[in-house]
């Protein structure tokens, strides 16, 4: 039996049911073989606040990734070395899932 996309869905943080002013500022879904896809809203009047949310993304991505006995600096190496290839020659071009 196929799961539902809900079912998917991770878990809502407690942050969110904690106060009242939090909001969902990033949303991705990926599937094998299919670019992800990526909903936000821009959310902080600095863009430059993305910057440090991706460095907390790879440094959270790092710490999951002990978990499968990884090494969270060469985990987090590994982020950087393709953060910047792909920065440096786009695989793609984002597209806009709003019309």
């Amino acid at each position: 039996m196929e799961s539902s996309p809900r079912s998917r869905a991770l878990a809502t943080p407690p942050l969110a049911d904690a106060n009242p002013d939090a909001i969902e500022v990033l949303r991705v879904w990926a599937a094998p073989g299919s670019p992800a896809q990526v909903i936000l809203r821009t959310t902080w009047k600095d863009a430059g606040a993305w910057g440090l949310l991706l460095v907390d993304l790879a440094r959270h991505a790092a710490r999951a990734y002990t978990t499968e006995g990884e090494d969270p600096n060469a985990t987090l190496s590994r982020i950087r070395l393709v953060f910047d290839a792909e920065w440096d020659r786009a695989t793609g071009t984002p597209e806009s899932l709003t019309p």
